[in-house]
């Protein structure tokens, strides 16, 4: 239904990374605990990838891996979800409520929640930096996306992360590689295009102990807050502060390539 120029074959050629990702290196602390989160595509991205994510105490690393995302773009990434027993998981089909063939992030709410920690390069990681673009990652030329940090979280996060997801942001329907209008506008501020805040990949924490780690260095972080009940009016209001900044990250974009 809608073109993806290369952005498969980015995936596929992902693979090798994907795969070492997994392999070698030191072994997570005897009392903590590793988990393996598999990122798949939502609306049609062309999107995967995988994250390793291991818990030592509150001390928090996660390694990212990931795919066929749209190239030279910052793609905003966050950990979502509840650490109070609320069901919260990836958004399907199901989620695209005006049947425009996108599950928007405002549609997509309601199934992963708020934001609890925000995957940014530096700085801050609470739910008050996940609109902070210029921290996120940026794809390479390829679409191609590396990540690592070690951040320390909450007792909360820590006890319930089995509980928790991934999810990044920033889609190319019209396979163009750029954010534009062509899908429409997005439902968070029309003077943005909607393929910039839609949600791109998710994947859901599974494994428990899987032993090992990659080597790397990592930054240390602040602490994250622990997730409060998820409210949709707050959310939303969270979700406004991403569309202001992936704004930004849009004009900066266009200006840069004139």
């Amino acid at each position: 239904m809608r073109k993806r120029r290369n952005t498969r074959i980015a995936a596929v050629t992902a693979l090798p990374a994907l795969l070492a990702l997994g392999a070698a290196a030191p072994a997570v602390a005897e009392d903590g605990q590793a988990y393996q989160i598999d990122l798949k595509q939502l609306n049609d991205s062309g999107a995967s990838g995988t994250a390793m994510v291991s818990l030592d105490g509150t001390r928090l690393t996660v390694k990212i891996q990931a795919g066929g995302l749209v190239p030279g773009a910052p793609h905003a990434q966050h950990i979502h979800g509840s650490t109070e027993g609320k069901n919260f998981h990836c958004p399907d089909a199901s989620a695209d409520k005006d049947g425009d063939g996108i599950v928007s992030t405002v549609e997509g709410l309601p199934s992963y929640g708020d934001i609890n920690i925000s995957l940014t390069t530096s700085g801050d990681t609470s739910k008050d930096s996940g609109l902070a673009v210029h921290r996120m990652p940026t794809a390479d030329e390829d679409g191609r996306l590396s990540y690592e940090r070690t951040i320390t979280v909450s007792q909360d996060v820590a006890e319930h992360f089995k509980n928790l997801h991934i999810v990044q942001h920033g889609i190319d329907v019209n396979g163009n590689g750029a954010y534009d209008m062509d899908a429409g506008k997005s439902p968070l501020d029309p003077k943005l295009p909607l393929e910039a805040t839609a949600p791109a990949s998710c994947g859901m924490v599974h494994g428990a102990s899987i032993g090992e780690m990659p080597e790397g260095g990592v930054e240390t972080g602040t602490a994250a807050t622990g997730a409060q009940e998820p409210n949709q009016l707050m959310a939303l209001g969270g979700a406004g502060l991403l569309a202001a900044a992936m704004g930004a990250a849009v004009v900066w974009r266009r200006t840069g390539e004139r």
